[in-house]
C-alpha cells in the first residue's frame, strides 16, 4: 500500500510538470516536460541516494567500525520487519540524520558524528527509529521525487519564455507568465506539505517502535537546540528536507515557517505527547 502511494504521488507531480510545460509552450511543451520529467524521475529513482551520500562525505560503516550503531539498527529493523539498512557516518559536528533509498533493498541510514557523540543511546535509537519509519513508508523516495519536480518546475518558468511553438492551445502571454510565477510557488508548497506530514508520520512511527515517545521527544529538543549552535556546511535546499531537524534552523530565511520542510519542533513534541495515553 505505501508503494502504492508513493508511485502514485511520483505520477501526480509528474503530470503537473507535463500540465505545466503544456501551457507555457502548448504540445512542444509537454512533449518536452514528458521527456525531462522521465529523465528525473529514472535518475532519482535509480542515483539520487548516492549523490546525496557523496553530497555529505558519508562513510560506510558495519558491525566492526561502529558496533553500538550497528547493533541499535539491527534491533529496529528486527522489530519493524525490515532488512538491515547500509549505515553510514558523516564527518561532521551538528547531529543529525536522514534516510535514503528507492526501496527497502537499497535503503541506506546516515547519521552525524555529532549525533553518535552527544546524544544519549536512548535518544539515538529513537532518531534511528524515525528514519527506519521513513524507510518504511518510502518516505525517502517520495522526498527526492518531491523535491525534484518542484525544481524542475522553477525551472521550466525561468525559461518558459524561451519556448516556441504556434500552437492553438497555447494560453495568451498574460496568462503564461501568470503561470511562470504561480506554478513554482504552487509545486514548492507541495514539496514542503509533503514533507512535515510525513515528518509527523515518521514520529508517530518512531514512538511506536521503540515504545517510548519521551524518547523522541527528547532527541528532538536537543537536535533543535544543537542545530541553532551549530551550522551543517555541506547542508544545501534540495536535500535539507531528508534530515530529522532542518539543518538550516538555525539561519534566519525570511518566510521561514511557510516553506520550511519542517514542521515546528514543538509542534512535534507536542503530538508524541499525544501519544503517551
Amino acid at each position: 500500500m505505501e508503494q502504492f502511494k508513493t508511485y502514485a504521488l511520483m505520477i501526480g507531480l509528474t503530470l503537473l510538470f507535463i500540465w505545466f510545460g503544456g501551457m507555457i509552450a502548448g504540445k512542444t511543451g509537454m512533449i518536452l516536460a514528458f521527456l525531462a520529467a522521465g529523465g528525473m524521475n529514472f535518475y532519482a529513482y535509480y542515483y539520487s541516494d548516492k549523490q546525496v551520500l557523496e553530497h555529505y562525505h558519508a562513510i560506510p560503516v558495519d558491525r566492526y567500525h561502529a558496533t553500538g550503531l550497528y547493533e541499535i539498527v539491527e534491533k529496529l529493523t528486527q522489530r519493524a520487519g525490515l532488512p538491515m539498512p547500509a549505515l553510514y557516518i558523516i564527518p561532521e559536528e551538528q547531529p543529525n540524520a536522514f534516510a535514503t533509498g528507492r526501496d527497502y533493498e537499497h535503503a541506506a541510514v546516515a547519521v552525524t558524528e555529532g549525533l553518535l557523540n552527544l546524544m544519549s543511546h536512548e535518544e539515538i535509537e529513537a532518531v534511528i527509529a524515525h528514519e527506519l519509519s521513513h524507510v518504511k513508508h518510502y518516505d525517502m523516495l517520495i522526498g527526492t521525487v518531491a523535491a525534484t519536480i518542484a525544481g524542475a518546475i522553477a525551472m521550466l518558468a525561468q525559461f518558459g519564455m524561451f519556448f516556441g511553438g504556434d500552437d492553438r492551445d497555447r494560453p495568451n502571454l498574460f496568462v503564461s507568465l501568470a503561470l511562470m510565477f504561480i506554478m513554482p510557488l504552487v509545486a514548492t508548497v507541495i514539496q514542503m506539505s509533503v514533507s512535515r506530514n510525513r515528518e509527523f508520520m515518521a514520529d508517530e512511527g518512531a514512538a511506536r517502535m521503540t515504545g517510548h515517545p519521551e524518547w523522541l521527544q527528547s532527541a528532538l529538543q536537543k537536535l533543535d537546540n544543537y542545530a541553532h549552535q551549530m551550522p551543517l556546511p555541506e547542508a544545501d535546499p534540495q536535500t535539507a528536507h531528508m534530515f530529522i531537524i532542518n539543518p538550516f534552523t538555525g539561519k534566519d530565511f525570511s518566510m521561514q515557517e511557510l516553506f520550511s520542510t519542517h514542521p515546528s519542533t514543538q509542534a512535534r513534541i507536542e503530538r508524541l505527547e499525544a501519544l503517551k495515553y
